[in-house]
């Protein structure tokens, strides 16, 4: 494909020239679709889904060159959007200047997504206006805590085989559901994004991967109630860097081993992070159960932890009353350059499965001081079952024997 490149290997950029270049030229022209031309009325109080759906069509279609979807600024409250391709625009930017706001009635939604971008080849992302999923008149529904057949709230923005793309800039506050889902995606870069809910909010992870191979997630800030970052099943060549998170549960590979569809996962990489005021901090978790699997080859590497209650976590009985063990086998984790404080005495937990015990943990140069607000004891220390590890370096809590 002219223009956009692929990622030699994982922890490369997708924003080849040419396609910055395509989104500098098409400030201005006949290759910008303003959503104000097809009927949008920007007051916040019509329901502007229509016109944003014709302006894409028309945009999508367009066949003299790139193209751009713009939303000016101004207040777009729309209801659920589908974006589908193939587009003869390739590619095609969205960018945002305003503020679009979800609707509120949640029956609405008759699918788990309020905006759907799928089955695109060379899509940007970018603009520094917000998406608000007016997130706290839908979060009293979530009873998912409680109930076992719970009905999902929608997800702000789901990316579904959408390859070779940018999303650079995206502001996303107060989702119902996950902020952001990429699936089935490949070769896909999202960087200096600003994503906000409250830490009580409820499923509103950041940006949850799955099924999805060679993505690149830097320079973002996260603050949810839940994951920053999660890395689901079936991922490969995952880099996350410089990323800001908390509040929120921290970033998270898995869980994993729930679906009978699931793929292991592998070559994942975390650097360069900070958490803070986080449930957990870098953090491996799998079910118990049928499913078998694998995730190996992954490294946290040079992570400041801030007030983290559990800042390195191996879980594989995640979501289990029953006395189960996990049939997920983890190996060749390294855990490098972590330090900061811990709000619990055990600062590592490294609790895997009986069946499958994880192999080549690493634990290289780990400083994590007491940080919590007991005054009676400010140790810290290691917890392991089924783990085989090996250490360099500064252990502080010491490691497992």
């Amino acid at each position: 494909m002219d223009g956009i490149g692929t990622l030699a290997n994982t922890g490369g950029s997708v924003a080849t020239d040419d396609m910055k270049a395509a989104v500098d030229q098409n400030g201005n022209g006949d290759g910008v679709f303003n959503v104000k031309n097809y009927g949008a009325k920007a007051n916040g109080k019509t329901d502007d889904a229509q016109a944003f759906m014709t302006t894409w069509i028309a945009a999508c279609r367009n066949t003299s060159g790139p193209a751009k979807f713009l939303i000016p600024e101004g207040t777009f409250l729309v209801g659920p959007l589908v974006f589908a391709g193939p587009c003869q625009s390739r590619p095609i930017t969205v960018e945002i200047q305003g503020t679009v706001k979800a609707t509120t009635d949640i029956t609405q939604y008759s699918t788990t997504e309020w905006i759907s971008i799928e089955d695109i080849i060379g899509f940007i992302l970018t603009g520094s206006g917000v998406f608000d999923g007016q997130g706290p008149a839908a979060w009293p529904y979530n009873d998912c805590k409680t109930n076992n057949k719970c009905q999902a709230l929608p997800n702000s923005i789901k990316f579904s085989k959408v390859n070779h793309s940018i999303v650079d800039g995206l502001t996303s506050i107060n989702s119902k559901g996950f902020h952001t889902t990429v699936f089935r995606c490949y070769n896909f870069t999202a960087t200096n994004m600003n994503i906000m809910a409250p830490g009580n909010s409820p499923n509103t992870d950041g940006m949850h991967l799955s099924t999805s191979t060679l993505i690149s997630i830097s320079n973002s800030v996260i603050g949810t109630g839940d994951d920053c970052v999660s890395i689901g099943h079936s991922c490969e060549k995952v880099t996350v860097t410089n990323i800001t998170c908390g509040p929120g549960h921290g970033i998270s590979v898995g869980s994993l081993g729930k679906y009978k569809t699931e793929r292991s996962v592998s070559d994942i990489l975390v650097q360069n992070c900070t958490l803070f005021n986080t449930t957990n901090g870098v953090r491996i978790k799998t079910w118990a159960g049928m499913v078998t699997g694998s995730a190996m080859r992954i490294t946290f590497d040079n992570i400041v932890m801030d007030k983290v209650k559990n800042p390195i976590i191996i879980d594989q009985t995640y979501g289990t009353k029953k006395n189960k063990a996990s049939k997920w086998k983890i190996s060749d984790v390294h855990f490098k350059n972590i330090r900061g404080t811990s709000t619990t005495n055990v600062a590592v937990l490294l609790e895997c499965s009986e069946l499958f015990p994880c192999e080549g943990v690493e634990l290289r140069d780990i400083n994590l001081s007491y940080g919590g607000a007991s005054l009676r004891n400010t140790t810290t220390v290691s917890s392991c079952l089924n783990a085989k590890i090996k250490t360099f370096g500064e252990q502080n809590p010491p490691a497992c024997v």
